[in-house]
């Protein structure tokens, strides 16, 4: 659903400090150019868990969002229900069979190098849940946006659950904010298409 000069190419992949002016537009945007024009539902899936600080950014994400009415969007992964390493591939395998040939994105946290500590990531393909922690789960989504909540160490489990929960909460709002502006920007396309069929 590339709403911008069909001549530019997009871009695969872009990356923000959580401090840029009116970042949320931007991810938006980002977003919103690689939805799908066919009929495919949009599925969130937040992953993470609550039992780590670092780590729950996603289910922080999921829980922001369902505040907002997303009728064209289906969350998966809160506080109250996250979506983790012992049942992704469950949550995985209800996606298939209760959404029509689902767009996934993507919500997770990640650990990288000390000066990317608080950069949003938005790329097209898959995220990687538990790579940081050695673990060999399904990778999700067809577009992810990640935040890196923490610097790398040699002991990322212990570093996810020494990570400062304020950093994680403004990834958190920020990230909520952007799909929800993304929601609505959608929502209008929708109309649009649907008032210049029927006029």
């Amino acid at each position: 659903m590339n709403l911008g000069n069909q001549n530019e190419p997009k871009q695969t992949e872009e990356r923000w400090h959580y401090q840029t002016p009116l970042i949320y537009r931007s991810i938006s945007d980002f977003v919103m150019q690689w939805l799908p024009d066919e009929d495919r539902e949009i599925v969130i899936v937040c992953i993470g868990t609550d039992r780590s600080t670092g780590d729950a950014l996603g289910p922080i994400t999921g829980s922001l969002l369902s505040r907002w009415k997303q009728p064209h969007f289906s969350i998966y992964g809160t506080l109250k229900k996250p979506v983790h390493a012992l049942n992704l591939a469950d949550t995985l395998t209800a996606i298939r069979n209760n959404h029509k040939e689902p767009f996934i994105i993507a919500i997770d946290a990640c650990l990288g190098r000390q000066s990317s500590i608080g950069s949003i990531k938005a790329g097209i393909g898959a995220v990687r849940p538990g790579l940081a922690l050695k673990k060999d789960l399904p990778p999700v989504g067809d577009l992810h946006i990640t935040g890196i909540v923490n610097a790398s160490t040699p002991v990322d489990y212990l570093t996810l659950q020494n990570t400062r929960l304020h950093l994680v909460m403004e990834l958190a709002e920020l990230i909520s904010k952007s799909l929800h502006h993304l929601h609505r920007n959608y929502a209008a396309e929708i109309e649009r298409k649907l008032y210049k069929r029927l006029s």
